[in-house]
């Protein structure tokens, strides 16, 4: 077989095997990433993994470079990169984008048992970089249009007493709409 053929047979394979499996993207038909751990778990990761056009006989190009992996220090990610180049290396010749993927999943625990678990505050506690005169200038945008007088009254006219408009306000008669086109076509 072709490594084309090659591919194409496992590309299949991983379609299939990962259906359904949020944790599995397929980012081009080369180039794949898997989530291993579930979203809000602090030792989680991302790889990603990229054949090259002779694979399967060459190694594939595995990357932890993913934003996902950014509270990662670098040698854990370095760690984990060798220890998946280890498994190819095995591998080398075969299929073996499923086999890294459930390597790093089997052994999550040890790739990962010198990453803190740290989880970095959740959104009230940002900081926001600037002065405080672009804060109120911004808010300042946010207030409503001065309407006039005679605008108002219009307004209040068409609403009820909560500044809603009535249910089908904007509804169109369709016997007056229709009497009215089918009296220009007659003509």
């Amino acid at each position: 077989m072709t490594a084309n053929e090659d591919q194409e047979m496992e590309l299949e394979a991983l379609r299939s095997i990962y259906e359904g499996d949020e944790r599995f993207r397929e980012l081009s038909p080369v180039s794949f990433q898997y989530r291993i751990g579930e979203n809000g778990d602090p030792k989680a990761f991302l790889i990603e993994i990229s054949w090259p056009e002779t694979y399967p006989q060459t190694a594939p190009v595995i990357s932890m470079d993913a934003f996902f992996n950014n509270t990662i220090s670098s040698s854990i990610k370095q760690s984990i990169l060798d220890k998946l180049m280890t498994e190819v290396e095995v591998n080398l010749g075969t299929a073996m984008t499923y086999t890294l993927f459930e390597y790093a999943k089997d052994n999550k625990e040890l790739l990962m048992e010198n990453q803190p678990a740290y989880v970095a505050p959740s959104g009230g506690n940002n900081i926001s970089v600037g002065t405080p005169d672009v804060v109120s200038s911004s808010k300042k945008k946010d207030k409503k249009e001065q309407l006039s007088k005679t605008q108002k009254r219009k307004l209040a006219d068409k609403t009820d007493h909560r500044g809603e408009l009535p249910r089908g306000w904007n509804w169109v008669d369709v016997i007056k709409h229709l009497s009215k086109t089918g009296s220009k076509d007659d003509e």
